[in-house]
């Protein structure tokens, strides 16, 4: 899954050229102008792929960067500056034939030479990245020609393809003999994807321009601008107004505050299951959650249904674990925990947490059973869905104390320096069902994803199996096995899977939507000359 990662994967399949169909038999033809403003609660942190761990600098470093492949609206993985490959018979060679005639944006020429420059630099043990785990399963890296790189891996590794998006390919003649985490490269990037950094001015604003020389042909929107508003009611006032083209909304918005004639004149909404889960995480190093059966209990205790109907007003479905339900290797018979306090009481009484005092709080050894959840600032659904398992745990006897944090903070400061007793947060998810780099007991040191600190045998062996297990059915017994297990430690409570509900200004043209969502084919958006809002000077 990559956990993060797969924002930078979601992100790599805005860059599939198509045509919009419609506008082509009409013979209006798209045209070329204008610019789309995004909202986000969250500003970008780095824009080098491998360093980032946050959604929205992979969100923007995919309109910079390009990998060697991409998904298209489909889920295919297609070629992107590879133009082709082959895999050896035995699956452990894989050969990458270059495009020619790339360039960056200082117009130096793209080669193999990128490619084995950013693989050496993400499996330098130096470099502080939570993705390394795909690369260091290479055996061998080489570029034999400048339209050539070849990848020999040690034994079969079922994603090492789709492996081989934005994260790597950084351009050598720039980085070489630089240290990444002092550069001030990760400010001002140099790409060669569709879109460059025109501005960045931190908390608030993000500013692309096209690249004219866009190997696949420049976007047709002049510029994409995302506007960091951490307010969501402040951002919807923005849309209201027309400060905002495009934003993400919560289901109140969706459901009652855009049902109106402004909004089904001006707007066009969309609805399909994310890629994407919310939960709620134990810091397992923590006293409090190193008993099982406590977790399990708060599962108990926590109505997910509930949560579905009064935070996402049904938009959504309740998580079993770490893969959306309409996936292929999502196991549906895995254990559940319905809404059932008097089982949570017995769990936690077993685990020795009784009402020894009278006061209606549980209690153990003279000590009360009471924490902080930590969330980001920002984010209703999770505020509310905090709120409303605060309430359910203090039926329990649970005391449960909710701090919402800003976004750079909440990452920087207490998700990387471990500094959090639970948390309330959610996973992107790819399309590969591997999950090594979060749930991998080796995955806990600084910057990496597995931050709550899970370790369980059986599971990291079962990740390695299925990494490098080719058939389908046999990978899916695999990870099947990894969400019966999850689901009996409950390491995370996992709590919903919610729906995706962009809205964006109807001048656009051109989405279509598909199994990849709408964002696939983001560079043949267009709007008709005499709708364009804004002329780039």
């Amino acid at each position: 899954m990559k956990g993060l990662l797969t924002s930078a994967l979601i992100a790599l399949i805005f860059l599939l050229p198509a045509l919009n169909e419609q506008c082509v038999l009409a013979g209006t033809g798209p045209d070329y102008g204008d610019t789309i403003i995004v909202g986000s609660i969250g500003d970008a942190s780095i824009l080098i792929p491998m360093l980032a761990t946050d959604a929205t600098s992979h969100e923007i470093a995919g309109l910079i960067f390009n990998g060697l492949v991409k998904y298209d609206g489909d889920l295919n993985l297609v070629g992107d500056l590879a133009k082709g490959w082959e895999i050896s018979e035995d699956g452990l060679v894989i050969t990458f034939h270059l495009r020619r005639g790339v360039k960056w944006e200082d117009g130096v020429e793209f080669t193999s030479a990128d490619c084995l420059f950013g693989f050496n630099l993400i499996t330098d043990p130096k470099t502080p990245t939570a993705y390394a785990g795909d690369f260091k399963e290479v055996e061998k890296a080489e570029a034999p020609d400048p339209y050539t790189f070849r990848v020999r891996y040690k034994e079969p590794f079922a994603p090492a393809l789709s492996s081989w998006g934005n994260l790597v390919v950084l351009p050598k003649h720039i980085l070489e003999g630089k240290d990444i985490t002092k550069t001030d490269f990760g400010r001002h990037p140099v790409g060669l994807g569709p879109y460059r950094l025109k501005e960045w001015k931190t908390q608030e604003r993000i500013v692309l321009e096209f690249n004219p020389t866009y190997f696949e042909g420049r976007p047709y929107l002049d510029r994409y601008v995302m506007r960091i508003i951490p307010d969501p009611a402040t951002m919807f006032l923005e849309l209201k107004s027309g400060g905002l083209d495009w934003m993400g909304l919560n289901p109140i918005q969706y459901k009652r505050q855009t049902n109106t004639r402004f909004f089904r004149e001006n707007f066009k909404k969309y609805r399909y299951l994310s890629f994407s889960y919310t939960y709620l995480g134990y810091n397992l190093r923590d006293p409090l959650f190193k008993d099982r059966r406590v977790r399990q209990a708060i599962s108990y205790a926590i109505d997910k249904e509930e949560i579905v109907r009064g935070v996402l007003l049904g938009l959504g479905v309740p998580a079993t674990g770490p893969y959306k339900p309409d996936a292929w290797y999502y196991n549906p018979n895995v254990r559940r925990y319905p809404y059932d306090p008097e089982r949570a009481r017995a769990l936690l009484k077993e685990a020795g947490w009784a009402d020894h005092d009278g006061d209606g709080w549980l209690d153990k050894a003279g000590r009360r059973f009471t924490f902080t959840v930590i969330t980001n600032q920002g984010n209703a659904l999770r505020d509310r869905t905090a709120q409303i398992i605060q309430w359910r745990l203090k039926q329990v006897g649970i005391e449960m104390k909710i701090r919402t944090i800003e976004w750079t903070a909440f990452i920087n400061d207490f998700i990387d320096k471990r500094r959090f007793q639970a948390v309330i947060l959610g996973w992107t998810l790819g399309q590969d069902p591997d999950i090594y780099d979060i749930w991998h007991s080796s995955k806990t040191g600084p910057k990496e994803l597995n931050f709550i600190g899970y370790k369980n045998p059986e599971v990291d062996r079962l990740l390695i199996e299925g990494r490098h297990t080719f058939d389908r059915e046999k990978r899916k017994r695999i990870y099947w096995r990894i969400q019966e297990i999850l689901a009996e430690d409950q390491p995370y409570t996992f709590l919903y899977v919610p729906m995706s509900l962009p809205i964006i200004h109807k001048r656009f043209r051109g989405i279509e939507p598909a199994p990849a969502g709408i964002s696939y084919n983001f560079i043949r958006w267009w709007v008709p000359k005499n709708e364009q809002k804004y002329i780039m000077p």
